[in-house]
């Protein structure tokens, strides 16, 4: 076993164990609070949280430890680590419609590039933020839509992780509301503003994993995005397929993965795809209900000569009150 995949065990482990703990100590200290009427409360609540059309404002921090594979030399020692920041408050319009705007700001606490060199890592750095604002409704049958508009923006702070592109298009949501928890699916599209030219493109294509193919979600509906490997321009439709499964006290199983599929990349670097699991418990730290998940996601499909093979997503979503 290489040092590199020895150093990302380690810090899955230690984030394991840091959520078990935490997962284990906080419902024991909230029981000697409340007992039984605060479970009922904290089981409300997660099911409020699992609808995506809640009036529930939330400040969601998933982070990501990500192991990659690939046919490059060196691509199966890689490892990265992202932390996401994405407040979602909602605007309620009238019963059962919202308006959402969610930013979500990503820092790479450290990412893989690869270079006329091979593989080097990148420190700390801001990502390439995105953004979306949709509406949403609940029917009388408790289907939810949602539709809206989300745009990509090249913010970030290291050059070969800031995207060429600036990023725009549609983005749709169906969910159904079942006895035993929610189930749905996110789809978006995304068309560049702005062309480059053929050199750009090319160098781009051999510098950045992240344009290799590399197309991962963070966060509903705000994918991060790869370049053309054969153009200049970016289409990507991206999106999310998502479930929860209702238990008792606040527990539930949930899955979250997201997909993309390049309609300009390269032959075998187009689709990433991966199936996931996970648990999440709503507690509270006082008297703020919080949410507290972990999920494990496999890749099946991923781009051949750099992408990711596992990802294990922790995630601490502090219920915040709405300003208005």
């Amino acid at each position: 076993m290489n040092l590199s995949t020895i150093k990302f065990n380690k810090l899955l482990r230690g984030g394991f164990f840091l959520l078990t703990a935490l997962l284990l100590s906080m419902p024991a200290m909230a029981q000697e609070e409340a007992a039984e009427s605060q479970d009922n409360d904290e089981e409300r609540i997660a099911k409020e949280l699992a609808n995506p059309n809640t009036t529930l404002g939330t400040f969601a921090v998933p982070i990501d430890f990500i192991q990659y594979s690939g046919t490059l030399n060196g691509a199966n020692q890689q490892f990265g680590v992202v932390a996401n920041f994405q407040p979602s408050l909602p605007i309620p319009l009238s019963p059962g419609l919202n308006l959402f705007v969610r930013p979500l700001i990503p820092l790479v606490i450290s990412q893989p590039i690869y270079g006329d060199g091979g593989f080097e890592q990148k420190g700390v750095n801001l990502g390439n933020i995105s953004a979306d604002i949709a509406i949403g409704k609940t029917w009388p049958s408790k289907t939810i839509t949602i539709a809206g508009v989300f745009g990509g923006f090249p913010t970030a702070t290291d050059e070969q992780l800031r995207s060429k592109f600036t990023t725009m298009g549609p983005e749709f949501m169906v969910a159904q509301i079942f006895k035993w928890g929610v189930a749905g699916v996110m789809i978006n599209h995304a068309w560049s503003l702005n062309t480059l030219d053929p050199v750009e493109a090319t160098q781009m294509g051999m510098h950045s994993p992240l344009n290799m193919g590399l197309a991962m979600s963070a966060g509903m509906g705000s994918p991060m995005l790869p370049a053309s490997m054969n153009g200049e321009r970016a289409s990507i439709t991206a999106g999310q397929y998502f479930y929860t499964v209702n238990l008792k006290n606040g527990w539930q199983i949930q899955g979250q993965p997201t997909f993309a599929y390049n309609h300009n990349g390269a032959k075998g670097s187009r689709l990433t795809l991966p199936v996931g699991t996970g648990v999440n418990k709503v507690t509270r730290i006082g008297k703020m209900p919080i949410r507290l998940s972990v999920q494990y996601w496999h890749y099946v499909a991923a781009p051949e000569g750099f992408g990711p093979k596992g990802q294990i997503r922790f995630q601490i979503a502090p219920v915040i009150p709405l300003p208005w």
